[in-house]
């Protein structure tokens, strides 16, 4: 009886403990929330406009550039030795400042980038916000980001959180615009 009574206590406490220690995970798809929002839409929209804008900017230097560089080459046999050297120099320095002009709008932490971090950056942090209190709500291990370089090989659409993040911000989900019924409902700061 003894041995009964302390199989049965074994199992209990172990069953319990597997409970106690069982996680619950869940996961989200940040491009389909992103798309979701129209605000960030809006963003996305003015930074390819400026984007576009400053490329063409670029390619009427360049386009400049090239014909300084064909009338050189046109003109080449006329010109003297410091005519051709100050040509060549006047041509070397206009690309030396278009690749500067572009490296200060597309490079790494050039305009685009401070633009970027501007637009779209609070809208990620709020996202990030609504995924961190659906987590902490809702009392899950870890959530999951399935349009991130982690590879899910299947999820399971009753765990997917994606429409819940958007109705604690506001959002219809599937329409990108905010919701008058579901703005009362998103969490107040």
């Amino acid at each position: 009886m003894k041995k009964t009574i302390l199989l049965f206590a074994t199992c209990f406490l172990f069953l319990n403990n597997n409970i106690t220690f069982a996680q619950k995970f869940a996961y989200v798809n940040s491009e389909y929330i992103l798309d979701n929002i129209s605000e960030y839409k809006a963003a996305q929209q003015k930074l390819d406009d400026i984007s576009m804008q400053w490329q063409k900017e670029i390619e009427a230097k360049y386009s400049e550039i090239d014909k300084l560089y064909k009338s050189f080459q046109a003109e080449q046999i006329l010109l003297t030795e410091d005519m051709k050297k100050k040509r060549e120099s006047e041509i070397v320095t206009k690309e030396k400042e278009v690749k500067e002009y572009q490296k200060g709008k597309f490079g790494f932490e050039g305009e685009l980038f401070k633009k970027k971090q501007e637009l779209v950056k609070p809208i990620q942090d709020k996202v990030y916000a609504a995924v961190k209190k659906l987590a902490e709500d809702g009392s899950y291990a870890a959530i999951f980001d399935k349009s991130s370089d982690l590879i899910m090989l299947y999820t399971n659409p009753k765990y997917d959180k994606s429409d819940d993040i958007l109705l604690a911000m506001g959002y219809k989900p599937g329409s990108g615009k905010k919701d008058s019924k579901t703005e009362s409902k998103a969490p107040k700061k």
